[in-house]
């Protein structure tokens, strides 16, 4: 059995991508209970992408814009990415260890999508 890292809250970059097709983005952790619970709320953009780790789920109420919404697995493959208007109520995803959240768009012009293996390179 692997040990669990465990993730501390701060900034970071989201790697998409191989070789010269590689995208480069800020990113946010929340590894705290309390980033988790606060995610995106309250902000009307958002500089990148915000992990949320651990997460299997999301949920839009509060929010001021539609985000996309990145599950990934353990190994940080992409199982899923829906985009999400305000006051909405995301399914938990059985397998997902970890949610990206970023403006609704920017994944896909970023290549995040199912079965996309992203990195996550911590400062």
């Amino acid at each position: 059995m692997g040990r669990r890292r465990r993730w501390r809250d701060g900034a970071g970059t989201l790697v998409v991508g191989e070789g010269l097709d590689r995208v480069r983005v800020p990113l946010e952790i929340a590894g705290s209970y309390r980033a988790r619970t606060t995610g995106l709320l309250g902000r009307g953009a958002v500089d990148g992408a915000m992990l949320l780790t651990p997460a299997n789920s999301v949920h839009t109420f509060r929010m001021r814009m539609p985000i996309d919404v990145a599950y990934l697995d353990r190994r940080f493959t992409v199982i899923a990415v829906r985009t999400m208007r305000p006051g909405r109520l995301g399914l938990p995803r059985l397998r997902s260890r970890h949610v990206l959240e970023a403006e609704a768009g920017a994944m896909a012009g970023w290549g995040v999508r199912v079965g996309v293996q992203v990195e996550v390179e911590v400062e």
